[in-house]
């Protein structure tokens, strides 16, 4: 016979209470009003502040329930990007480019003021009355 039910089940085992078991989910869990579920960018940067003002680790980690782990992963992001960083979609792609882009970018912008460089000393000769400065061609 069960304890919780009195009942046995037809191989003469106490049978299970349903209430035996169970996960208590909702309000039942101990603290579960006190955590959100979703931690956004805002929450993550106010924990990570914590911990770079000095709080232990493994306080905030209970405080919070989150593993030490994540949050130290947390702390390590948001010191390579800042709160950036802790934004959990990705940045505006208008902003971002790739070391290629980067490259091509820099390269347009050099051979730019060269061009610039090159029509201010023509504007500058034909001021003074002097000829222009004949350039070979670059082939």
């Amino acid at each position: 016979m069960s304890e919780q039910t009195g009942e046995t089940n037809s191989s003469g085992k106490a049978a299970r209470s349903s209430e035996r078991g169970r996960r208590p989910s909702g309000e039942e869990r101990a603290g579960a009003s006190d955590r959100p579920r979703r931690w956004g960018p805002q929450r993550k940067v106010e924990v990570v502040l914590r911990l770079l003002r000095g709080e232990s680790l493994d306080a905030v980690s209970r405080a919070a329930g989150k593993p030490a782990s994540e949050l130290a992963r947390w702390r390590e992001e948001f010191l390579r990007g800042g709160a950036e960083a802790m934004k959990s979609r990705a940045g505006d792609p208008a902003f971002e480019a790739s070391e290629e882009d980067r490259r091509a970018l820099r390269a347009k912008i050099g051979e730019l003021t060269m061009d610039n460089e090159l029509l201010r000393d023509k504007i500058h000769r034909m001021e003074a009355g002097r000829p222009p400065a004949w350039r070979r061609s670059s082939r």
